[in-house]
């Protein structure tokens, strides 16, 4: 294969990629505000500081994977836009509910911050379950039969947990104390529904999807496949041992079981990925027949050469930049 026939592949890969990037990174921080506490303010007030420095930025991996959709695979992004027309709508009402709560917070009286504590609450939980819906509607190939939709609430509710999951794991890594206990709570609970989700659509996906079942179950790639639901649950019981015994002594270790759920992420990217390659849309488009044509493919290619090395230059270097733990939130 010559590099020309594979620019379709290429570009699909890092379309993947940015979608995996963006569900931990802005995952994390849709999974605190889910999470936001509903009575304590200083709670409330560490949890907004600890994401504060990336939160914008971990949006900028869905800007790249919809821009990769529009530019190299514009067929799909004509009929996916056309047919999750409403679910991503409510995602750009719950982000930009998320956005306005974020800046209004830290300006508003006291007496009205509490609502857009709740506001950011509700843009999270909006954001997340959309996409969640979205991505059932995706894997069903855009299905309008109650098998479909019941399959994309199911993936609203797993998405939506999973979230909150990682968005817990990632305030014990950043906060200390009652606020990391709390937080370690909430994200077993995340935990054992997204441990749920996982099972049912496992289950049920290779069900509705023969393309799936014959990909899974036969020999030998049923063998060389078992690694990958033994370390998601490995992982997943590790981060719930971990977080049944936090505080840890001298907060040991505590990147454990945001980098665990990081990984169970992954490893779900990556199995879904192995279903349905190389369809941009399952069991309707190839990628090669949704491509743009070859020159504008090169050309952008050269584009994302330079910009996804300076995106994950500049997302590393915050994240160092802002390591530890998170310091007290004041406003001036």
């Amino acid at each position: 294969m010559t590099f020309e026939q594979a620019l379709p592949q290429i570009f699909l890969f890092l379309m993947g990629l940015s979608v995996l990037i963006y569900a931990i990174l802005d995952g994390f921080d849709l999974g605190v505000g889910i999470l936001l506490h509903r009575s304590d303010q200083s709670y409330r007030n560490q949890m907004i500081a600890s994401i504060g420095p990336f939160w914008d930025a971990n949006e900028t991996w869905l800007v790249l994977a919809i821009g990769i959709l529009l530019i190299a695979f514009p067929q799909a992004h004509n009929i996916i836009l056309r047919e999750l027309y409403l679910p991503v709508l409510f995602l750009i009402i719950g982000l930009i509910i998320r956005g306005v709560a974020f800046d209004f917070r830290a300006k508003a009286v006291t007496k009205f911050q509490l609502m857009w504590d709740r506001s950011f609450k509700f843009g999270s939980i909006l954001a997340s379950s959309s996409q969640g819906y979205m991505m059932g509607s995706y894997v069903m190939g855009f299905e309008n039969s109650v098998n479909a939709i019941l399959f994309s609430i199911l993936g609203a509710v797993c998405v939506t947990a999973a979230y909150a999951y990682i968005g817990g794991t990632w305030l014990v890594l950043k906060t200390e104390g009652e606020l990391q206990k709390f937080a370690a709570k909430k994200a077993r609970v995340a935990g054992w529904i997204t441990a749920i989700g996982i099972m049912a659509i496992c289950i049920t996906n290779p069900i509705i999807n023969p393309l799936v079942a014959e990909r899974w179950f036969s020999l030998p790639a049923a063998i060389l496949l078992i690694p990958i639901p033994l370390m998601v649950i490995l992982l997943m019981v590790a981060t719930d041992i971990y977080l049944k015994k936090v505080p840890l002594k001298n907060d040991l270790a505590c990147w454990i079981p945001f980098a665990s759920v990081a990984g169970v992420f992954f490893l779900c990217v990556v199995g879904l990925a192995y279903s349905y390659f190389p369809y941009v849309i399952p069991n309707k488009l190839l990628a090669q027949d949704a491509a743009s044509a070859t020159a504008s493919l090169e050309f952008v290619f050269y584009g994302v050469v330079i910009v996804l090395p300076v995106i994950l230059l500049y997302t590393l270097f915050s994240y160092r930049l802002f390591k530890g733990k998170t310091t007290e939130l004041t406003y001036y």
